[in-house]
């Protein structure tokens, strides 16, 4: 079993980020729709989209949106949310969807999360294929340069009586967060892992032209200023298929 469909399918996944800005994630929406000029009425896929919380926030804007995710779990959460015009399915992005989409989104480092470059390079594919002629691809990843320089190396949480123990290392191309979940009320003693591939802007480049797609802009966090190397939070590529 990979990594993400054990920690994904836990209640201490969602327990540890529950505190997500709702608020930053609805501003950046509207301020990334607004930049890349995308029309309502659209259809946009939210890829690996968790319990659905932009997904819901693009049908609001008034697009016609799909969501999808591995996880069994977070897809049967948002699906009460589903609509007229949003819906959601389980389904592995390495995989093309049988729909065809005006904007293909990738939200908050939901990319290179297998061990095989091949695997990464199948979800950008996946993402070519899934997008009509002249469609736009967004994907929001992290800026490896900043987290290597700003690694918190260990701390510990307390949510809803529950202990997580965070260790984060960098390891065989990989930024790796374990974390020990202790939850007596449940006797619940576990390790569970992320692992993010410490891809590159020039790493990433190259995988979206090999699966067909070019840069068209780069931003550096979630205001969409301008990206530095050392210094920007996020890297966030706009993408069209070519």
């Amino acid at each position: 079993m990979e990594w993400f469909e054990n920690w994904f399918e836990t209640p201490y996944y969602h327990i540890l980020y529950q505190n997500r800005n709702s608020s930053e994630a609805v501003g950046f929406i509207e301020n990334l729709i607004q930049t890349i000029n995308l029309p309502q009425g659209k259809k946009v896929l939210d890829l690996a989209c968790g319990k659905g919380r932009h997904s819901v926030t693009l049908a609001h804007l008034g697009f016609d949106v799909t969501g999808l995710d591995i996880s069994k779990n977070s897809i049967e959460h948002a699906r009460q949310y589903e609509s007229h015009n949003l819906k959601f399915h389980i389904h592995d992005m390495r995989l093309p969807f049988n729909e065809r989409f005006d904007c293909i989104f990738n939200f908050f480092t939901s990319f290179g999360y297998f061990e095989n470059l091949e695997d990464n390079l199948k979800v950008l594919q996946s993402v070519s294929t899934m997008l009509n002629d002249d469609g736009t691809f967004v994907l929001d990843y992290l800026n490896v340069h900043h987290v290597k320089n700003n690694l918190v190396l260990t701390e510990k949480k307390t949510i809803d009586k529950i202990d997580f123990h965070i260790s984060r290392t960098v390891k065989n191309g990989f930024i790796v967060k374990s974390i020990r979940v202790n939850d007596r009320q449940n006797n619940v003693n576990q390790l569970y892992f992320e692992k993010v591939a410490d891809f590159s802007k020039d790493d990433l480049s190259a995988l979206l032209h090999k699966a067909g797609l070019t840069l068209s802009a780069v931003y550096g966090n979630y205001d969409l200023r301008e990206f530095h190397p050392n210094s920007s939070p996020r890297l966030i590529l706009v993408c069209k298929k070519i």
